[in-house]
């Protein structure tokens, strides 16, 4: 698992999966609310005019000089639930994310929310 102190240097590089095709670029960090550790990423893609961000899990991700490598295919990394280059992810939406990837989603008793951006 990645450290949460070096959470910034991998915000701007590439992303790219297992076959080491680009997805994008690494936009921002989402941790558990519980543990304060990374749990997704968003990447920007698309064209300049019509760009998104697309969440996609750390587990397994290993981050190289100028890229971090995730462990599922570009093609459904980019069909994840996503949101606009300025938007944020709703509580409401959260259990979709982990649903795309089949990881099991867990509301913390008192909690609203199980991701937060960093």
């Amino acid at each position: 698992m990645f450290e949460v102190e070096d959470i910034r240097e991998w915000l701007g590089h590439d992303v790219v999966d297992r076959a080491r095709r680009k997805i994008g670029t690494l936009e921002s960090i989402y941790v558990d609310t519980g543990t304060d550790q990374p749990l997704f990423g968003t990447v920007t893609v698309g064209v300049p005019t019509r760009r998104r961000l697309v969440f996609v899990p750390l587990v397994g991700s290993t981050v190289g000089p100028g890229y971090l490598k995730v462990d599922h295919d570009r093609k459904i990394v980019k069909d994840s639930p996503s949101i606009d280059v300025d938007g944020e992810l709703l509580a409401g939406a959260e259990e979709a994310v982990f649903a795309h990837y089949d990881l099991p989603y867990e509301n913390r008793a008192g909690e609203e929310r199980r991701l937060a951006r960093r």
